[in-house]
């Protein structure tokens, strides 16, 4: 990136505001930064303990696969799925609250005895599945700006704090060369000046 700026004075204040405003902010993204990054390792391993738990489930009702032949599917549903949000270094991300589930009416009679617990076991595998679900959306978020923050971090790092403190020093050493050479040339004035004035008095 490129920084424009004249030799003068109004150039020079306005490329010391911009470094200050970077060099001000920097510290603030650098903590937005290490936040993001400790908040996607945490849903990471957040993600893996659920995908885990929701296999070790699946595994676990293996045993009953003849009975689920029994079982039908439309008897529970997921009516609702509650969400929050909330704020991640800044970051707003999905917060999964509840699982509702509808389930329809079936005999207690006339079914198999084992459909309450049947019932109760799609439910929690289903709690599992989307708060698996929800965790790799709210990874993918964190991820996302986590990458955004680190290129920020970068930027003003590595591109535009150098930028402006190189063109801060042009400036500088631009306007002191052309003080100096104001002086001198004021100097050769005075000297030629004087010269002529003694001239001047020596034909008198």
């Amino acid at each position: 990136m490129a920084i424009r700026f004249q030799y003068n004075k109004t150039s020079l204040q306005q490329l010391e505001k911009q470094l200050k405003v970077r060099e001000r902010s920097l510290p603030t993204i650098k903590s937005k930064e290490s936040a993001l990054r400790l908040e996607v390792k945490r849903t990471k391993d957040e993600v893996v303990r659920l995908e885990l738990q929701l296999e070790q489930e699946i595994q676990s009702y293996e045993n009953m696969t003849a009975l689920w032949n029994e079982f039908t599917p439309e008897l529970i549903a997921v009516k609702d799925v509650l969400l929050s949000t909330r704020k991640i270094a800044g970051v707003v991300v999905p917060v999964l609250e509840e699982v509702e589930f509808e389930t329809r009416h079936y005999s207690l009679f006339s079914s198999p005895s084992w459909y309450m617990e049947g019932i109760e076991l799609l439910k929690k595998l289903a709690r599992t599945g989307i708060g698996a679900e929800f965790s790799g959306m709210k990874l993918e978020l964190l991820e996302h700006a986590r990458k955004k923050t680190t290129q920020k971090v970068n930027l003003f790092e590595k591109v535009q704090i150098p930028g402006y403190k190189d063109a801060i020093r042009k400036v500088k050493r631009y306007m002191e060369d052309e003080e100096s050479l104001s002086k001198s040339s004021q100097k050769i004035m005075r000297a030629n000046l004087e010269k002529r004035k003694m001239k001047e008095e020596e034909t008198v």
